[in-house]
């Protein structure tokens, strides 16, 4: 016979999985709309208030299920882990949204190099793959992958601040708006890439109850 607590924690895990491709769903889409040019600011804005408000219903549901059943060890774990799960792919939501914003703010950016963007957004989607993946899965040896492709990142970024710095004492005649709107990018870029890894950490903590593995 199943415990009234599952009914609770399959709810949550429901939401999570909702919450898992919406965020995905929502990255991409603003990676695309960012190298096409693309107007998809109110679809991705709609996008993240959806996230917003399902971690709201994650969190409801937690504190509800904690107060009815007092659930211990593996159960309360799991519910403390969604939480900031849930978290972390609503952050997904809201970096998408600032990265359409950039080029509503900045205007179009067809003549600015993007080859730095897209360098660092092939990683940051494979972490973002991965850490749904191991999500779904179970899988709580993604999280060291996702602190390797993480690091990656890490690099990529500082190697953009170095360059930029050079390029600004040569006088360069790129247009100022590329560089910030490349450096905007890649900053929100690089904090999705480091919700990924807590995606990672919690999903880690679910199977062993450890903290983070990484050193």
């Amino acid at each position: 016979m199943a415990r009234l607590l599952d009914v609770g924690l399959d709810r949550i895990r429901s939401i999570i999985t909702d919450m898992a491709s919406i965020s995905e769903i929502s990255v991409f889409s603003a990676l695309e709309a960012y190298q096409n040019e693309g107007n998809a600011k109110k679809h991705i804005f709609e996008q993240s208030e959806k996230l917003k408000m399902l971690q709201d219903e994650v969190t409801d549901l937690a504190v509800e299920v904690i107060a009815r059943y007092q659930p211990v060890a593996t159960d309360l774990r799991f519910i403390k882990s969604c939480m900031e799960i849930a978290y972390g792919f609503s952050r997904f939501g809201r970096y998408s949204y600032d990265i359409v914003d950039v080029l509503e703010t900045l205007g179009p950016l067809s003549g600015c190099d993007k080859s730095a963007v897209s360098e660092m957004a092939i990683t940051v989607r494979k972490m973002i793959l991965l850490s749904v993946d191991a999500l779904q899965s179970g899988d709580k040896t993604a999280a060291q992958n996702l602190y390797q492709m993480d690091d990656t990142v890490d690099t990529l970024y500082r190697k953009y601040l170095r360059e930029l710095v050079s390029r600004l004492s040569k006088n360069s005649s790129e247009e100022p708006r590329c560089y910030i709107s490349n450096l905007l990018i890649l900053r929100y870029l690089e904090r999705i890439s480091d919700h990924a890894c807590y995606v990672g950490d919690s999903v880690y903590y679910i199977i062993t109850g450890s903290s983070s593995p990484r050193r």
